[in-house]
């Protein structure tokens, strides 16, 4: 849920600083792009060298470099981030946010942010359970600040009781719950890669497809929540370590794998390039060079989506592909008609970018209202957030 986020992480000068070299590591793990700002005091507890490295990205902690005179701009970053939390978080600062006072970056970027706020307070059990923090934190409440509690817990002070900042773990999946998943509870069923129709044990016809789309629809869509069932084939792609895979070669097995999970589907996008024909027999032994020609004799596969096509039900989305070379548009509306699809999805490889093996793509979507849609050339995974929101928007 948190691939793709863009988490702002402002670190305060609390001894529980030290829990925010975990944080990040675990946004990180989590796909979410981090930065961080600190304030002057919080470099006492923890270097911005360490945050700076898990991050991989500068640590900011003035609104300017003294030497070059560049200038951290409060604002870019504040319009940045999708979520923005202070962890940990002292009275000091909390009294700043809940009165305005603006003397350091992180409370110029608090007071800019248009996201969602978080603050992890940390601090000793008497500093907590003080009337002023009790009413400046009852403020934020009130400014719909999100609060992720202090636990309960031995304080650096000695004194056993609550203002321990929340674990990292706890916090994660604070972050976590702030981004409501679209998709939870629906089943996903994705094809990707090519297929490798055997000649001999040594030979096989393919073609050039990478299965960096199929890998990348099925990343996007588990980010939304759902459950992804991704049936790929030959590929070095590696899918996040939560999407069901299944691995398959040829089409006949592309085939059964992919009706076999249709049932249960809510949504299904077919990105795989699968071969069209087959050999006919395949020798069972390696086929040896003799005569100048070889003939090969080929027949027809069986076509996925047309199967899929003819069972879908109402409830059910479908899409596909369509990788054309000349009369693009015609091509792909013959095939959204034909296999009764919900949409499908045109790329042309006359356009720069676009097509196999690389790392980006230029699509088209046409659906089954008549509707077009054009995007521009983008990276594999951001034309599969452009699919993801299109999907859910039929739904």
């Amino acid at each position: 849920m948190l691939r793709g986020k863009r988490i702002l992480l402002g670190v305060t000068g609390s001894i529980a600083a030290y829990k925010s070299a975990t944080l990040v590591r675990l946004l990180i793990k989590e796909g979410a792009r981090v930065q961080v700002v600190m304030t002057n005091d919080a470099t006492s507890f923890i270097t911005p060298l360490t945050l700076s490295t898990l991050s991989k990205n500068p640590v900011y902690t003035t609104y300017f470099d003294k030497e070059t005179g560049e200038w951290n701009n409060h604002v870019d970053l504040a319009l940045w981030a999708d979520l923005f939390i202070v962890a940990p978080a002292t009275a000091n600062t909390i009294a700043k946010m809940a009165n305005g006072i603006c003397d350091n970056l992180l409370q110029a970027i608090y007071l800019s942010a248009k996201c969602p706020v978080v603050v992890a307070p940390a601090m000793d059990l008497d500093m907590y359970r003080h009337p002023t923090f009790i009413r400046n934190l009852g403020i934020l409440r009130d400014m719909n600040i999100r609060i992720a509690e202090a636990e309960s817990g031995e304080l650096a002070s000695g004194l056993t009781g609550q203002g321990r900042m929340a674990e990292p773990e706890n916090l994660l999946e604070f972050i976590s719950s702030q981004f409501p998943s679209r998709l939870n509870g629906k089943n996903v069923l994705i094809n990707g890669g090519p297929t490798y129709e055997a000649v001999d044990p040594v030979r096989f016809i393919g073609n050039r497809s990478s299965g960096k789309m199929g890998v990348a629809l099925a990343n996007a869509f588990a980010e939304e929540g759902a459950s992804v069932t991704l049936v790929l084939g030959p590929s070095n792609e590696t899918p996040d370590e939560h999407i069901d895979v299944i691995r398959v070669e040829s089409a006949e097995e592309m085939y059964n794998a992919t009706v076999s999970h249709f049932k249960k589907a809510d949504i299904t996008v077919l990105s795989a390039a699968v071969a069209d024909y087959r050999p006919k027999d395949i020798s069972k032994q390696k086929i040896k060079k003799s005569g100048d020609y070889l003939q090969i004799d080929l027949v027809k596969n069986k076509d996925i989506l047309a199967a899929l096509g003819a069972k879908k039900t109402t409830k059910q989305v479908l899409a596909g592909f369509a990788l054309e070379t000349e009369n693009e548009m015609k091509f792909a509306k013959q095939k959204l008609n034909n296999k009764n699809l919900n949409f499908i999805v045109l790329n042309s490889l006359r356009d720069e970018g676009a097509g196999f093996g690389g790392e980006t793509n230029k699509v088209t979507i046409l659906d089954d209202k008549g509707k077009t849609h054009k995007f521009e050339l983008k990276d594999k995974l951001s034309v599969a957030r452009d699919i993801v929101d299109y999907t859910i928007g039929l739904l």
